[in-house]
């Protein structure tokens, strides 16, 4: 994969995950290759498309699991996860 690819796609993944210092530093190396802000614009509001189906799909998961008919956390439960 070519550096001009490579940083378009990081910067459409900084803006996915609403990095501004890794934003700031691909920004910058989108400058020393001489990308178009166009591009650079493009790859973002992929990067924000991906943010904003990734929070509305979180939204309706704790909808789910919050819902009338979910059961309450057990107190031995509490502070632990899948992890």
């Amino acid at each position: 994969m070519d550096e001009r690819t490579k940083e378009l796609i990081a910067i459409g993944a900084s803006a996915a995950v609403n990095c501004h210092p890794c934003l700031k530093f691909h920004l910058a190396k989108c400058d020393e290759l001489e990308i178009l802000r166009e591009d650079v614009a493009d790859a973002v509001e992929v990067g924000q498309l991906v943010n904003r189906g990734a929070a509305n799909a979180t939204r309706n998961f704790v909808k789910e699991l919050l819902g009338a008919d979910a059961p309450k956390p057990d107190k031995k439960d509490e502070g632990s996860c899948c992890c």
